[in-house]
């Protein structure tokens, strides 16, 4: 078959370019042309990435793509989800964007290689590591630290006893080998700097844990921790670690969730607080820390949140009850032990904010039980479309859709929705 010259018409949800005829396209915009050869001619939309690693590093797929290009994929996301199951959205508003330099938590690899330490994310499609010395859509006193991260754990390497190791003349282990080293590392901004989370790794020895106080000490850290395969030990933490949720200082376990950017957590909380508006009781699902239950409860508001993970639950417990907030917090696995018909007919509003598998569970009870008003937070808009379809069979009807785009350049999209329930009396 000839293929000829065809006009980039949309991007698909993996982030390639889409033709009329279905032909694909990565790092397309909207407008290019892709030729018969299978090169590009920009458009009107397309871009000079922000990034030199773009097109190795899989974290970012859109770099390529102008303002109105982006906002225009994070919706389509959004509403393609809500009709691909017919749910009809009478208002899909304009899509947030989280501006560059926002993103307050990152998880990196880092990994030894011909004597060198390299910390990155994967390429695309592969396990290998691209080694970062930019990245546009991080908080900079995150990117700032990379290269400290990988003197510090060169140093812990050479510090470390030498099992196996490249051997010298004679058959001998060099005595300056450094072992293999593979781990995780967390960075998260918290109320008192940057959080630092070590997976995969133990301080071995007098001079490797003094290097790592030492660097915790030089850069401020408000916390180092070390996970080694038995659970956190904190090496360093002058001070206990918080973050704030509506205005509220919340004790933050190491590694726990956060939402990506601060500006996309208030767009999140600002469509929840309209949404419930005067509602009285709210039932807050898969409740975290507490993001949306301290910002809902108040003097008019009492709110139960659930929540499944012990150490976030009594976080969340801790903070609700010390700066005596409305919020009763309960230990309990929703997927296994959902709240009941009988149990959310007692509220006037629920809240739910679920892992990327979405909530069949839950939702099933909520569709039995007499609750009139839902919010609904995703981070998958296709387990958020097949929850909503039973939503609406329920005889919910979505009123509002909020397109946010935490993950910049990223085709991970997250949305706020609204759902209302009409009954005769």
């Amino acid at each position: 078959m000839n293929e000829q010259n065809e006009e980039i018409l949309r991007i698909a949800s993996k982030g390639d370019g889409v033709t009329a005829s279905g032909r694909f396209a990565w790092g397309a915009a909207p407008g290019d042309i892709l030729r018969a050869d299978g090169t590009l001619e920009w458009g009107p939309h397309h871009i000079e990435p922000a990034c030199k690693h773009f097109g190795r590093c899989g974290g970012c797929q859109l770099q390529q793509l102008d303002a109105e290009a982006l906002e225009g994929f994070v919706e389509a996301r959004v509403a393609n989800a809500s009709s691909s199951q017919e749910l009809g959205a009478e208002v899909i508003t304009a899509p947030y964007l989280s501006p560059p330099g926002a993103r307050r938590r990152a998880s990196l690899r880092a990994e030894s290689s011909g004597g060198r330490i390299v910390i990155g994310f994967r390429e695309a499609k592969s396990h290998r590591l691209v080694e970062l010395e930019e990245c546009p859509v991080l908080a900079p006193e995150l990117t700032a630290l990379l290269g400290p991260i990988r003197k510090l754990l060169i140093t812990m390497g050479k510090a470390a006893p030498v099992k196996k190791g490249p051997r010298g003349k004679g058959g001998k282990s060099s005595p300056n080998a450094m072992p293999r080293m593979a781990c995780d590392i967390e960075m998260t901004l918290v109320d008192q700097g940057v959080d630092l989370g070590v997976k995969g790794l133990t301080a071995e020895g007098l001079a490797a844990t003094e290097a790592m106080l030492d660097f915790a000490q030089a850069h401020g850290l408000a916390r180092l921790t070390m996970d080694g395969g038995y659970g956190y030990e904190t090496v360093w933490e002058p001070a206990p670690v918080t973050v704030t949720l509506g205005e509220t200082p919340v004790p933050f376990p190491p590694g726990t969730f956060l939402q990506a950017t601060r500006d996309g957590e208030d767009a999140l909380v600002c469509a929840a607080r309209e949404w419930i508006g005067d509602a009285a009781s709210v039932a807050d699902l898969f409740s975290g820390l507490g993001t949306f239950a301290l910002a809902l409860a108040g003097p008019t508001c009492k709110v139960f949140a659930a929540e499944a993970a012990r150490d976030v639950h009594l976080a969340g417990k801790s903070g609700a009850d010390r700066a005596q907030r409305p919020v009763f917090s309960a230990h309990r696995d929703l997927f296994r032990n959902p709240l009941m018909a009988d149990e959310l007919s007692k509220f006037e509003a629920v809240l739910l904010d679920p892992p990327r598998a979405g909530a069949r569970e839950q939702v099933e009870c909520i569709a039995d039980s007499s609750v009139n008003r839902v919010v609904y937070i995703s981070c998958n808009p296709s387990s958020w479309s097949r929850d909503g379809a039973r939503l609406s069979e329920a005889g919910f009807r979505l009123v509002e859709l909020r397109p946010v785009g935490q993950f910049r350049w990223s085709t991970h999209v997250e949305l706020a929705s609204y759902f209302v329930r009409d009954r005769e009396d």
